[in-house]
């Protein structure tokens, strides 16, 4: 019982380790980084829900399901049969697990540039901004982020 409740609480401890993705939070990675920045203002926006990730979940939940599957007595062909069993169900129950706990909550930012043309922007919204703020646009490898222009000064 506690190499059940061990691997559990492992496959929850490895989910709470998931990428935080954020408009006001950077990897080490990206310090430093030179990006490009630009300007314009929010014309509407969508809000979203982000899939999170199943693979740890999956696997940690396979193999808590599999060891308490083996656990269930009688002979080794049951024993065996159980495993299986268990790894299957733990494997499903572990993968919506931390779908769940790695899914958040987003928008999707149309944004008129100055020069005229529009982009879109996924992320969240820690900012408060609304439809008809100004914004600068900050794009370092890839990745764009949106600020107030209120903000920045």
């Amino acid at each position: 019982m506690k190499k059940i409740l061990f691997l559990i609480l492992f496959t929850i401890g490895l989910a709470s380790c998931a990428d935080n993705y954020s408009n006001t939070s950077y990897s080490n990675y990206e310090l430093g980084k030179q990006g490009a920045v630009s300007m314009g203002k929010i014309i509407q926006m969508t809000p979203v829900q982000t899939q999170g990730s199943n693979s740890i979940g999956t696997l940690a939940g396979a193999g808590a399901g599999a060891a308490a599957g083996s656990m269930i007595g009688g002979n080794t062909a049951i024993n065996i049969i159980g495993g299986i069993g268990g790894a299957l169900v733990g494997g499903m129950i572990g993968s919506t697990a931390e779908s769940a706990l790695t899914s958040t909550s987003a928008y999707e930012f149309i944004i008129q540039k100055t020069n005229g043309s529009y982009v879109s922007v996924l992320q969240t919204n820690e900012l408060g901004l609304r439809p008809g703020d100004n914004v600068w646009l900050s794009t370092t490898n890839g990745t764009t982020r949106i600020r107030s222009r209120a903000s920045m000064y």
